[in-house]
């Protein structure tokens, strides 16, 4: 469908299965791709740019990977943390299966991805990274926010990136506002137009 975008909860478009083969954590990996989920042909530039300058996620605990896709981050956040636990959330019920399968096909047992409600409401994260959903709009994008950075342990970091040219730079500024007192928010870094947001809970 024209108008069918990745973000939805069940696409109609027919799947479409391919395989694509990509690098994460330094290994070389074949995985599943499909029609309708973001960047079907290969990890996207933004993840890349994200993956490139991230320090390494918290060796244990639990680890989140919002709009986990395929799977990439989530996958490349197990291959560098095995003993952590790595969650994956997403509303595209297509890509949820596969980022499951891709899990296994990477040899990591240890991701689970779910629905935003599936994950346990009890969760604290040590670590966050994100190429979040910039183009469902605005107030969802903020809601989406809200809803997992609050979730990060004292002492935790978020990673996120998001294009320049599609609010990277208002983002930082409203998560600044918007997280206040116990939250740091900066500019990690910047390369090939996106811009990389760090959050660190400093306090409850």
């Amino acid at each position: 469908m024209a108008n069918e975008h990745y973000f939805s909860a069940n696409p109609s478009s027919e799947a479409r299965e391919r395989q694509v083969h990509v690098t994460l954590a330094g290994r070389s990996l074949t995985l599943s791709t499909a029609a309708g989920v973001f960047s079907p042909d290969g990890v996207d530039r933004g993840t890349r740019v994200l993956l490139g300058s991230v320090p390494p996620p918290a060796p244990e605990g639990d680890l989140l990977d919002i709009g986990c896709g395929w799977g990439p981050i989530a996958i490349t956040m197990a291959l560098e943390s095995p003993d952590a636990r790595v969650w994956g959330v997403d509303v595209n019920e297509r890509v949820l299966g596969l980022a499951q399968r891709n899990a296994v096909a990477a040899g990591v047992s240890n991701v689970t991805v779910g629905l935003p409600d599936e994950l346990p409401a009890d969760l604290r994260f040590r670590t966050i990274w994100s190429n979040p959903p910039i183009r469902v709009g605005k107030d969802e994008l903020h809601a989406i926010l809200l809803t997992w950075l609050p979730r990060l342990e004292v002492g935790g970091d978020a990673w996120l990136v998001v294009s320049k040219d599609l609010g990277g730079d208002s983002l930082q500024r409203w998560l600044g506002d918007a997280l206040g007192d116990g939250f740091a928010v900066s500019r990690a870094t910047t390369g090939k137009g996106f811009r990389v947001i760090r959050v660190r809970r400093t306090a409850e």
